[in-house]
């Protein structure tokens, strides 16, 4: 079953232009245990994007981000 990191994330240099970006990869259990074990994901993440902020994130199934578009 796949889930989705999904960060809010800013440019350092203009933190008014936001925008989301997910991540997939393999879940283990529920959205709660993926916020739980997602911190090694966001930092890796900001340390090979470092003219972005994180500024939140939080879990999703991948289906819903089907049903938005």
């Amino acid at each position: 079953m796949m889930v989705d990191l999904i960060l809010t994330i800013c440019m350092v240099t203009n933190p008014d232009s936001c925008r989301e970006e997910r991540l997939t990869y393999q879940a283990r259990n529920s959205l709660a245990q993926c916020v739980m074990l997602s911190t090694p994901y966001v930092a890796q993440w900001a340390g090979n994007h470092p003219n972005w902020k994180v500024k939140s994130w939080k879990c999703g199934w991948p289906d819903e981000r089907k049903q938005k578009i």
